[in-house]
């Protein structure tokens, strides 16, 4: 009788762990990107990846104006378009590509990401880039975690991104993202 409580206690806690276990499983795809409920609290940390706040965000800015940032929010796409579902605005001088950070990037997301990095890095692999989104946003996390597994190595991600800049009283620009190219929504041929 005595031990009949804390056994309870430890059969409740092992199932608690164990529904977390295999819900956790769900929210990141078998590639390991984040692939549902993009908002909610992110890691400290991503490796490969530099972790900025505003002040060295600034910082960075200042000494390495070459720098591209990168907010990969989302917007739907709809009928091959981008459709404004409500206004965006972004640090200026941001380059926009919506859609870029889901986990599960299907191959003309991949196509487009790809494309716009090489171009904005003229294929310089030592290019820094910032990704961004908004705070406790995996989105961000994701595009950088890929950026680094295509081989880019001067990452940074702004962890709390447009809220912390707006936060700190800092400018923000209306923003339209990159266009998705038509060529990159048909297949590709397959050898």
């Amino acid at each position: 009788m005595k031990y009949r409580l804390p056994l309870q206690a430890g059969l409740m806690l092992a199932s608690l762990l164990l529904v977390y276990i295999v819900h956790a499983e769900d929210l990141f795809d078998t590639e390991g990107y984040r692939s549902s409920q993009y908002r909610s609290p992110t890691p400290s940390s991503l490796e490969g990846v530099q972790i900025v706040d505003t002040p060295a965000l600034q910082k960075l800015l200042a000494e390495r104006p070459g720098t591209r940032l990168i907010d990969v929010y989302r917007r739907p796409f709809v009928q091959d378009r981008f459709v404004e579902d409500a206004p965006h605005a972004n640090l200026p001088g941001s380059l926009w590509l919506a859609n870029a950070g889901d986990g599960n990037l299907g191959i003309p997301w991949q196509r487009y990401f790809a494309h716009y990095l090489d171009q904005a890095s003229q294929g310089d692999m030592h290019q820094a880039f910032v990704f961004y989104c908004r705070s406790d946003c995996w989105l961000s996390w994701n595009a950088a975690r890929r950026a680094h597994a295509m081989g880019y190595r001067q990452l940074y991600w702004y962890r709390d991104g447009v809220d912390a800049w707006e936060q700190a009283g800092l400018p923000l620009v209306p923003a339209q993202p990159a266009e998705l190219p038509a060529a990159f929504l048909t297949p590709t041929a397959t050898p």
